[in-house]
Order: structure tokens, then C-alpha cells, then sequence
């Protein structure tokens, strides 16, 4: 993102009036809609998308990883 630009937006907002403040911020409330609720790149699911490498992980497999990250968390620095 630019720079300052939320700052740029907000400033040029200020100097409307009142309503077409209020619409503004409508315009930008629809724009927010829009970008949470946009499927993923092609509308396809990521669920299942490795199923073809017949990987399985188990539970344990998830916690075995876990405690292999966090076995030297914090790090001790002299």
C-alpha cells in the first residue's frame, strides 16, 4: 500500500459535505464486503487440494511437530 494513503483518503473525505461524507463511507463499507466475501482465486476450495499425494497426518504427527518448533523456545542468548 502507498504511503499514507489512508491519510490522503481521510483528508479529501473531510473536505466533503456532510451527506456525501455518509456516502463515502458507504462506498468504502461495500468495497469491505466485497473483498471479505470474494471467493478464492478460481472459487475453489483448498480443502482436499494435496489428496491426490495420498498424505495423511495424524494428531500425533501435528503434536510431534509442535514440540519439535518450540523445543528451544525461548533461545538463550549469553
Amino acid at each position: 500500500m502507498e504511503p499514507d494513503l489512508v491519510g490522503r483518503i481521510a483528508a479529501k473525505v473531510a473536505l466533503l459535505p456532510v451527506e456525501q461524507q455518509k456516502k463515502a463511507l458507504e462506498y468504502v463499507e461495500a468495497l469491505l464486503e466485497q473483498s471479505v466475501n470474494r471467493p478464492l482465486r478460481g472459487g475453489r476450495s483448498l480443502m482436499g487440494a494435496f489428496a491426490h499425494l495420498g498424505l495423511s497426518v495424524t494428531d500425533e504427527d501435528i503434536e510431534e511437530a509442535r514440540r519439535e518448533m518450540w523445543r528451544h523456545f525461548p533461545r538463550e542468548e549469553a
